[in-house]
């Protein structure tokens, strides 16, 4: 996109309030507002404000006042896009605002598409594509975890990360095209030894990478938390509990739940979303067992399963449903067994989970709880286990964690051209083809951080931006 002329938008969200902000960037910015802006005390002028400063003055519509207003100076390259920047507080009057901002477009600005104030900030070298992606992930953050997460990447942690690999191997890759301009003289640059340890170390560090998409994206986008069961074993009030308010229909006629109910929890920082489905059991209702399937396929799309089940029920039925869920459970899974209502009956549920317990199809991959989700026993080791399967330790240290589809699906490129390589070493490929596999490999990080890019990504990443950011 053209960076020669002046943008302008409101970047405060829509709707009156007790101030907003108005942005203007660009190289007319000081002659645009200077037509319509006057500072406050006679003899300071905008065009002589220094860098980091501000001045009060009046936004005018030829004679008629239209706001008090302050404005932030920002001189290039020492600003947020890297260009003279300009920040009008007004008051928060959506009048007040589309007035200024009129004022603004009429005097030359041109209206910012979404995101165009950071996307000149990566076109001007202010920030990394990766960092730049990171301003969405923190304005949209819910909770601590994502924010901490965001906040790390637009620091420039996993671009930290990529530029070490990248420099590790563009420096054999260098040194392997420079044996093809020696093809003649049969000269080796590159110890091939050496290349193979070097790839294995830098596929260790993508693998990891890979591997930390799976909770990335799952705090980014909330943890979902599938609550399955038998019909009238307690789901629905275990979810009112975890809620604290009367989200689902609790009655003691089966079937009640036929379709999913969801909802969000904060837990320490983190967002849990979790999905209360229907009660499994065998029946000929065609609309009952369409809920029964969906509760099924939530179990697949969750990361932890809560599987709630009733002491008084047999053990035998009851044990059926326990294994049926167990063996659907993968190993990037937890499950978590939930003996309910021990308040009725603390004994039958104490052999219950004895019984569970010695059963290796139900307690291979489950921790099995003691609850009662009418009266809240249990809930404070179930919201402790819950926070032990999200690895917290990795949040609050300095190891890097991909949330993005995008650098997720580049890494596993990188990972596929890498092993392409170390194939190629192995069955003695020519210095032309193991060069070609390393740059392939090097292309894919660069989309990642912006080295390597095109206008459709741009376009992508941009367009999903807020309008003034």
């Amino acid at each position: 996109m053209p960076t020669a002329d002046t943008i302008a938008a409101i970047s405060t969200p829509a709707g009156s309030g007790a101030i907003a902000m108005i942005r203007l960037s660009g190289p007319q910015a000081f002659g645009i507002l200077g037509k319509v802006f006057k500072p406050g005390k006679k003899g300071q002028t905008l065009s002589q404000m220094k860098t980091h400063t501000n001045l009060l003055g009046t936004i005018h519509n030829e004679s008629r006042v239209i706001d008090e207003v302050v404005v932030n100076v920002f001189r290039s390259p020492n600003s947020y896009t890297g260009e003279d920047l300009l920040e009008i507080t007004c008051h928060g009057s959506v009048y007040i605002q589309q007035e200024i901002l009129a004022l603004l477009i009429r005097q030359g600005a041109r209206l910012a598409h979404p995101g165009e104030f950071t996307q000149r900030a990566f076109l001007n070298g202010k920030m990394d594509l990766s960092q730049a992606e990171a301003v969405a992930d923190l304005i949209a953050s819910s909770g601590k975890a994502a924010h901490q997460l965001a906040m790390k990447q637009m620091r420039g942690g996993f671009s930290k990360e990529l530029d070490i690999l990248r420099v590790q191997m563009l420096q054999f890759v260098s040194l392997i095209e420079l044996e093809l301009d020696f093809a003649e003289e049969d000269v080796e640059f590159a110890d091939r030894s050496q290349v193979r340890e070097l790839i294995e170390e830098i596929l260790v560090q993508v693998n990891q990478l890979i591997r930390s998409f799976e909770l990335g994206n799952a705090v980014k986008n909330g943890i979902p938390v599938a609550i399955v069961g038998e019909t009238n074993t307690g789901k629905s009030t275990l979810l009112n509990s975890l809620l604290k308010e009367d989200k689902a229909i609790v009655s003691d006629i089966a079937g009640t739940t036929r379709d999913i109910i969801e909802d969000v929890i904060h837990l320490e920082g983190i967002e849990f979303r979790f999905i209360d489905t229907a009660g499994l059991r065998h029946t000929d209702d065609t609309i009952e067992n369409l809920g029964i399937e969906r509760s099924f396929q939530q179990i697949d799309k969750a990361l932890i399963v809560l599987l709630v089940t009733d002491p008084t029920a047999p053990e035998a039925q009851s044990q059926r449903w326990v294994s049926r869920v167990a063996e659907k459970i993968r190993d990037d899974q937890h499950l978590v067994i939930l003996v309910n209502k021990t308040d009725r009956n603390p004994e039958a549920a104490r052999q219950r989970k004895t019984y569970i317990q010695s059963q290796s199809s139900g307690s291979k991959k489950a921790e099995i709880i003691l609850i009662s989700a009418k009266t809240g026993s249990g809930l404070d080791e179930l919201i402790s286990t819950l926070l032990t399967t999200v690895n917290l330790s990795a949040l609050d240290n300095q190891d890097v964690i991909v949330t993005n589809v995008r650098h997720f699906e580049a890494l596993e490129h990188t990972r596929e051209a890498l092993d392409r390589a170390l194939n190629g070493l192995s069955t003695g490929i020519s210095g032309e083809f193991l060069a070609q596999d390393i740059r392939e490999a090097l292309g894919y990080l660069g989309e990642i951080n912006g080295t390597i890019t095109t206008d459709e990504i741009l376009g992508n990443i941009f367009k999903n931006f807020c309008i003034g950011k």
